[in-house]
């Protein structure tokens, strides 16, 4: 019998995260959300570590739901203090339908000309389109939809049972393609890619496949982290729920670990990448165009070193280098000069005057930069 849920409203004294980087996964810079804990309760959700987590006991994340009612005007406060970048919202599990937060946050975005990412598991958004539709013309929009598997893969069953009360995939992919009709950027989260439930050939490709043919231009994979209470609820999920399984999670995530250890997540990055080459998107999410912004070739400049960081990860290359790429990026998104400029006036020593560039990197930005000229 499912627990009957409890919403408790609350006023919190903040709501917005201001990150100092943008995340080079969704490049959003702000985010900010209306609720804790989630009705959805997928087993596997990250949100349940101790980090993220009101909660003393991992079960209450899916039944306690914390409603921060002062969202909208808290929201609205600390936006009007901040320079105009890509603000990360959520989110729509069921509690959305009745109080109607998320809405009122995004059209706080509205009003004050901010571009938002939106990552949803449910078609709800839908309902909000409109409010989607006028920040993407004013400013820029873009939705990812949480899935890890489709209904013709062979252990979609297992994925069900783990997604509790999530909307049916069929249901998100739908929603996908209107969002795609409504001329804003969207794609999928595949995140996270379950070892041993979601990471075999049939599903990697049925995923990449149905975001393609749903109007998705991208596919971002990731693997399962699990720490401290949301180890243990996950591992205690896998003893009653897929005993057959736990022994190998047991394997992957040894005591202390958080990534799966023994296991090739890189591998199946890279069978990612393939398959959305082969079907004509893409692995890494689009960097946003903030109509107006100034620094658009910086932060163009800064998705490539991004990208590229990434792509030499999953292909094993030397954590220096990797490295090397990542301080790059943060540097030139740090630059508050158009580095066209700086690079027009000085040069080359123009480049090397920029604190934080390592010196290896710096002909790669150059070489970039004669790209946009």
């Amino acid at each position: 019998m499912t627990e009957k849920t409890r919403f408790i409203p609350y006023q919190p004294k903040t709501i917005l995260n201001s990150h100092k980087r943008v995340d080079h996964w969704f490049w959003s810079r702000y985010s900010a959300y209306p609720y804790q804990g989630c009705q959805h309760g997928c087993k596997f959700c990250y949100a349940r570590e101790e980090k993220y987590s009101p909660y003393d006991n991992a079960d209450e994340f899916a039944t306690t739901i914390k409603v921060k009612e002062n969202a909208a005007n808290l929201l609205r406060r600390a936006l009007s203090r901040k320079p105009v970048d890509i603000v990360c919202l959520g989110d729509y599990q069921p509690a959305e339908r009745k109080f109607r937060i998320t809405r009122q946050m995004l059209e706080v975005c509205r009003d004050l000309g901010f571009p938002v990412f939106m990552l949803s598991r449910s078609p709800l958004i839908l309902r909000d389109l409109d409010v989607l539709q006028q920040i993407n013309h004013q400013a820029t929009s873009a939705v990812a939809f949480s899935i890890i598997s489709t209904p013709d893969s062979s252990n979609h069953p297992k994925v069900v049972k783990m997604e509790h009360l999530a909307p049916r995939v069929e249901k998100r992919f739908a929603a996908m393609q209107e969002i795609a009709k409504a001329g804003i950027l969207t794609g999928t989260c595949f995140m996270p890619i379950l070892p041993g439930i979601c990471d075999d050939e049939a599903n990697l490709e049925n995923v990449v496949r149905w975001t393609a043919e749903s109007g998705g231009k991208f596919v971002l994979a990731s693997s399962l982290t699990l720490a401290d209470k949301q180890k243990d609820f996950f591992f205690d999920f896998l003893q009653e729920s897929c005993p057959e399984l736990l022994d190998s999670y047991r394997h992957w995530y040894p005591p202390g670990s958080y990534a799966p250890w023994n296991y090739d997540w890189e591998a199946i990055a890279l069978r990612v990448r393939d398959l959305c080459h082969r079907y004509g998107i893409s692995d890494r999410m689009p960097r946003p165009i903030i109509p107006g912004d100034k620094f658009t070739v910086n932060k163009r400049i800064v998705e490539q070193l991004a990208n590229t960081a990434y792509v030499m990860e999953i292909n094993h290359k030397p954590t220096r280098i990797i490295w090397e790429y990542r301080k790059a990026a943060w540097a030139v998104e740090d630059l508050q000069t158009d580095i066209r400029l700086v690079y027009a006036t000085m040069g080359i020593k123009g480049l090397q005057s920029i604190p934080g560039i390592p010196e290896s990197i710096i002909p790669i930005v150059e070489k970039i930069i004669a790209g946009f000229n």
